[in-house]
């Protein structure tokens, strides 16, 4: 019997580890609702109508995931309670996912979630570029959430039969063909020489340049080579260029919060801003299509909508009409 209370005492002092219900760290919770509160505030000013697109995320930890902001949680995940700094019922379950991710995709439900892990297991490692990238998502789900934006990717007819999206990363593009190496390295150095022209007489012949350049590359692209180079422009490249638009403004016009400043790791927007511009022209300057393959899209479309925000300053209002070609908006 004395044994009994005894261990009845020691179960109410220390509770058994399977019956605490799991929380989301303070530092992740402060750097979500900053990433949330910069959405509300400056998504409509980067984008329009950005602020009406879901932004259900997936933070994976290394013990569990937990859902927050999704309009439809599955059966798998048990819910935690109302998180007020959050503004969101929070859900939880066991980790499925690496603890690296920063990706968009259907991961709950079906419906466009960014799976991300914390900062310092992701290639962002620290709070504000973490923030910044998570924006980057959220554009995606922007992207996903535009009426028949599915089917008009399917009508790409790209997919050669795979049914999991997984083309969208595995696409037999010629990146190692000697004639794709070389008119690349034409192209991004063409693109960097675009970008940094300061005077106006300067820039519109570095941009006439460009754009030679990248007919060449067309001409040298059978027809869906050159559909799925566009796509990935389009989409992941308009993707990185948006990391940066979201980043000079919130130099310009968002008051980071309190507690989001008190983080350690913190730095400033303006700081994230410098980075982000310098990492695009440092990729384009060491681009060798061969090496990076699907990711030089990233800062060639980046380029490119950095190019039209200069010479189409309206080129937005076409992007989700005339879909999956940043080169027609030039026109």
């Amino acid at each position: 019997m004395r044994l009994i209370f005894a261990m009845v005492f020691l179960l109410s002092v220390f509770p058994p580890a399977f019956s605490q219900t799991p929380e989301i760290p303070e530092t992740d919770r402060i750097r979500l609702a900053e990433a949330f509160r910069l959405g509300e505030e400056l998504g409509d000013k980067v984008w329009p109508k950005w602020s009406q697109a879901p932004f259900g995320v997936l933070l994976v930890t290394a013990e569990h995931e937990f859902l927050v902001r999704h309009l439809h949680p599955t059966s798998d995940f048990t819910l935690i309670g109302y998180d007020s700094l959050l503004k969101s019922n929070i859900y939880f379950r066991k980790r499925t996912q690496p603890t690296s991710f920063l990706a968009t995709f259907p991961a709950v439900g079906g419906i466009s979630t960014i799976v991300v892990g914390q900062a310092e297991n992701t290639q962002a490692k620290t709070s504000t570029p973490w923030v910044v990238t998570l924006l980057h998502e959220h554009f995606h789900q922007l992207q996903e959430s535009q009426p028949n934006t599915f089917a008009d990717i399917n009508a790409l007819n790209l997919s050669r039969g795979d049914q999991t999206g997984m083309w969208m990363l595995n696409f037999p593009f010629p990146y190692e063909t000697p004639e794709m190496k070389q008119q690349f390295t034409l192209l991004a150095r063409a693109l960097v020489e675009a970008l940094q022209s300061k005077s106006k007489t300067d820039f519109s012949k570095k941009l006439q340049t460009y754009l030679r350049t990248r007919a060449d590359l067309k001409q040298m692209l059978n027809a869906d080579d050159y559909k799925y180079m566009s796509f990935q422009l389009w989409k992941e490249g308009t993707a990185r260029y948006t990391e940066y638009k979201i980043a000079i403004e919130a130099s310009k016009r968002f008051n980071p919060g309190k507690e989001f400043r008190a983080l350690k790791d913190f730095t400033s927007f303006d700081v994230v801003a410098t980075d982000v511009m310098n990492g695009i022209i440092n990729e384009l300057t060491t681009l060798k299509i061969e090496g990076y393959k699907r990711v030089a899209f990233y800062p060639i479309g980046a380029g490119e909508a950095l190019l039209l925000d200069r010479v189409k300053p309206k080129w937005q209002q076409r992007y989700f009409v005339e879909k999956f070609d940043l080169e027609k908006y030039f026109r």
